[in-house]
């Protein structure tokens, strides 16, 4: 709250600035959560006097953060009225990008998606390629839209992300493809929008987007499983998502099945390496005939034909299903979850054989207490979960308590002053390092 919003105000007037956004920011997510609306709730759920809620209520709505909705229900007297948080006074940009797609959207505040985009892209076209794509989506969207002005980009990544050391700090990303290490994705990005930026892993963003808005609804512990080319695992544990001391948490792709990892035998690839054999060596003919119209085989077509019959095809993503259930045997039985739900490129392939095989992995090798309740499910929500799960991230980010508190009184995230900073230490970096006479172009 800005210096003179808390000195002019007589009534509940705080004895600091600290004290003034500490309390704006406990109402703000009262509110905004859904656990208190009416200014009784709130003097009770907060423990705050009636003087200091009035103070704070007038002081957001001024923001324009919170506005005064319907009357309520009365108990005995008048009707209290509802206070309901602005979930149009910003936005939020998002994107999950894959090896071979990217997806982008819109969403307010509450995290609900407005907008979609979906579209095939290649990460080996290189990081300039899509900083470019992404920039000319996100103006377009924003302005075929008419959104409200962003407050934060959240991103879906393949692979682990690191945990940044402080708010607002922006780690490297991809760094394993070699045409994007070195480069300042995040910073430019960022700096072209002028808003704070959050990644995660991409099962880590679908983990939460299936439980905000899948299968996982109102549920506090799930796994989500990603089977693509990689094979990763996305945990929620009593409500809260599981990153690790470093953010790599749930690769268990690199588990080993025999002499093998996982995802050398059940991923994407091998299922499609596995699916040419077989009709090279006539023990599949439908494949056989598809490989010849086609010249290749993915996981795609693979699945249609388990779908058709093909018993090559309904024993191999049977098979493939056991390996990724073996694997997932051991967590469930460590975490305990009432919901594993199964995604990526294998899933929405794979059809009932894989899920099949999975099933009876996971409920052979579990405690029957574990298994008791236990359901596995495919994913309804496909590419979509992504980018729900990284409004989240943002959301969860921005309404953090201690880091509400930093920008509460200042009506947005944008004016908080350590991204305001973070800001300044990006753009001075990005214009050392276009000045340096590399010989090279700067990215």
């Amino acid at each position: 709250m800005a210096e003179e919003k808390t000195t002019l105000r007589s009534v509940g007037r705080p004895r600091s600035v600290d004290a003034a956004q500490a309390s704006l920011a406990l109402l703000l997510n009262l509110v905004r959560t859904g656990a208190a609306t009416t200014r009784q709730e709130l003097e009770r759920r907060s423990e705050l006097g009636r003087a200091v809620v009035a103070d704070r209520l007038a002081t957001m709505i001024e923001l324009g953060l919170l506005k005064e909705g319907e009357l309520g229900q009365a108990t005995g007297g008048r009707a209290p009225r509802q206070m309901r948080f602005r979930q149009d006074a910003g936005s939020l940009l998002v994107s999950a990008i894959d090896q071979s797609s990217i997806a982008l959207g819109i969403a307010d505040l509450n995290g609900q998606m407005l907008v979609e985009h979906h579209e095939a892209a290649q990460l080996d076209a290189g990081p300039e390629a899509i900083l470019d794509r992404l920039a000319t989506i996100f103006d377009w969207l924003l302005q075929e839209t008419e959104k409200p002005a962003p407050w934060g980009i959240g991103l879906a990544l393949p692979g682990p992300i690191e945990k940044p050391a402080a708010d607002f700090e922006i780690v490297p990303v991809l760094q394993t493809i070699q045409s994007w290490q070195g480069f300042p994705f995040l910073e430019r990005l960022s700096m072209r929008f002028g808003v704070p930026i959050f990644a995660r892993s991409g099962v880590q963003t679908m983990t939460m987007g299936e439980a905000k808005a899948g299968g996982g609804r109102g549920l506090s512990d799930i796994i989500y499983v990603k089977l693509g080319r990689s094979i990763s695992a996305g945990l929620i544990s009593e409500g809260q998502l599981h990153r690790g001391a470093q953010g790599a948490a749930g690769m268990i792709g690199h588990s080993r099945v025999g002499d093998e990892l996982l995802e050398a035998v059940a991923g994407a690839e091998a299922i499609a390496r596995e699916g040419k054999a077989a009709a090279e060596d006539g023990r599949s003919p439908y494949l056989a005939q598809t490989l010849e119209r086609q010249g290749e085989l993915s996981v795609v077509d693979i699945g249609h034909a388990a779908q058709l019959g093909d018993l090559f095809c309904v024993e191999l993503l049977g098979r493939c299903g056991r390996l990724v259930g073996e694997a997932l045997a051991p967590l469930t039985n460590l975490v305990n979850p009432s919901l594993i739900v199964v995604g990526g490129v294998v899933a929405e392939s794979g059809g009932d054989s894989l899920l099949a095989g999975i099933r009876e992995a996971v409920y052979r090798q579990s405690h029957p207490m574990v298994s008791r309740d236990l359901q596995i499910m495919r994913s309804q929500m496909g590419a979509s979960s992504g980018l729900v799960g990284a409004a989240q991230v943002v959301l969860e980010e921005l309404f953090a308590p201690a880091m509400l508190q930093g920008w509460v009184g200042h009506g947005s995230p944008l004016h908080h002053p350590e991204f305001q900073k973070s800001l300044e230490r990006v753009t001075a970096a990005l214009a050392s390092k276009a000045a340096q006479p590399t010989g090279r172009v700067a990215p």
